[in-house]
């Protein structure tokens, strides 16, 4: 049996979605695109939503629109997907790490707080694997030091904190509509805000810097006429082929959450003996979206000292259930430990231990929407059986 990572789901409904596209003549961000943003506001209350290419190109357009520039620093948790911090990169600001909680892979005001300093421009929590970051405390850290708070929802589509959805406690929130995702456009991404001027801003920036949409301007009368351009912008546009696909998906989110909760639910039940797998956890308040379900490998209590033998033992583990044809993958990274943020800011492992550790030691399970109980009951079988001497 091959069990992979995950699965996207897609039935006729996106491919008449699609078909609808191309038999329309307009393929390139029109009304589909709206209507996608008009889901994804009323699903989010989120108050504006702008597609993007993807989750990357919306939080590069969030510190755009927030102006950070050269000299100017941006707080993001140690572990998370390369993209958190090359946006700042991007930006000419610099990158400012903080370490996670192991039992939740999120940063917490108190890390963010006690790395603040007066080049501080912006925060971005990371709502990692489906679980909000502690938004509530954070948001007022941003508040009291007049600092932009930008969320890293890519993994948070159906993530709730105390009754709101990720990215509307922040001034921006940033999603992916990656395959990886609980609803996906291939790749794609959404930018929401509940403030009109950063929304303005971000649909002129997407588009070049125009000041009117194609679809706006053919749409109208003296549609023969070039819009205006009153700053540089860039070609982040969503297609109406990907957002025809995210409409459908729209239409169909609340059943695939509730079966990717219905997985996640059944790991826990069938996983709970096994000691030396710590499951993700949902605090109370929360409800997690699992983009992911994440676990930490610790047949012993994981330290700097004991991390790399451990490393081993989870690689040989995940090897073992290679071999048996389950897929498994980390969590994600360590950032402070890629090549290019190491040695550009001279960064070491212990700097940042648990986002470190993290990295060692995290596994990622298969879980998609149409999994089926034959095939999580074989993952678990094969964890079972796999030699790791814990």
């Amino acid at each position: 049996m091959k069990i992979p990572i995950t699965k996207p789901f897609f039935g006729a409904e996106e491919r008449q979605a699609v078909t609808e596209v191309l038999e329309s003549g307009w393929v390139v961000q029109g009304p589909r695109v709206a209507e996608f943003e008009r889901l994804f506001e009323a699903y989010t209350h989120c108050g504006h939503a702008m597609a993007t290419t993807s989750a990357t190109t919306a939080l590069h357009l969030a510190l755009i629109a927030s102006d950070v520039g050269h000299g100017h620093e941006v707080i993001v948790p140690a572990l998370t997907w390369v993209a958190t911090a090359n946006v700042a990169e991007m930006q000419h600001a610099k990158p400012v790490f903080v370490d996670i909680d192991l039992k939740t892979f999120n940063a917490d005001a108190s890390a963010f707080a006690a790395a603040m300093t007066s080049r501080t421009k912006a925060i971005i929590p990371v709502s990692l694997f489906g679980l909000s970051a502690d938004m509530q405390p954070i948001a007022e850290l941003a508040r009291r030091n007049s600092v932009t708070l930008i969320e890293d929802d890519a993994c948070a589509t159906g993530a709730w904190y105390h009754g709101r959805h990720a990215g509307t406690l922040a001034d921006i929130g940033c999603f992916s509509f990656h395959p990886r995702k609980a609803i996906t456009t291939g790749e794609g991404g959404m930018l929401v805000t509940k403030d009109a001027a950063i929304a303005a801003n971000v649909r002129s920036l997407r588009d070049h810097g125009a000041s009117t949409s194609d679809l706006a301007r053919h749409s109208g009368s003296r549609s023969f006429l070039l819009p205006e351009f009153h700053m540089v912008g860039y070609n982040y546009r969503m297609t109406d082929l990907q957002a025809a696909v995210g409409v459908a998906q729209m239409h169909r989110l609340e059943g695939l959450l509730a079966q990717r909760t219905a997985v996640a639910r059944k790991y826990d039940a069938m996983l709970r003996d096994i000691e030396w797998l710590r499951p993700p956890i949902v605090p109370d308040g929360y409800v997690h979206g699992y983009q992911s379900y994440v676990c930490l490998f610790a047949p012993e209590e994981p330290t700097l000292a004991n991390v790399e033998e451990l490393h081993q033992r989870r690689n040989a583990f995940m090897a073992a259930l290679e071999s048996a044809g389950v897929a498994t993958r980390p969590g994600t990274h360590a950032v402070h430990m890629l090549d290019y943020y190491r040695e550009r800011y001279s960064l070491r492992p212990e700097d940042f231990p648990n986002a470190y550790i993290a990295d060692r030691l995290s596994v990622t399970l298969p879980l998609y929407a149409q999994m089926t109980d034959e095939e999580q009951q074989y993952v678990v079988e094969q964890i079972q059986l796999a030699d790791v001497r814990v």
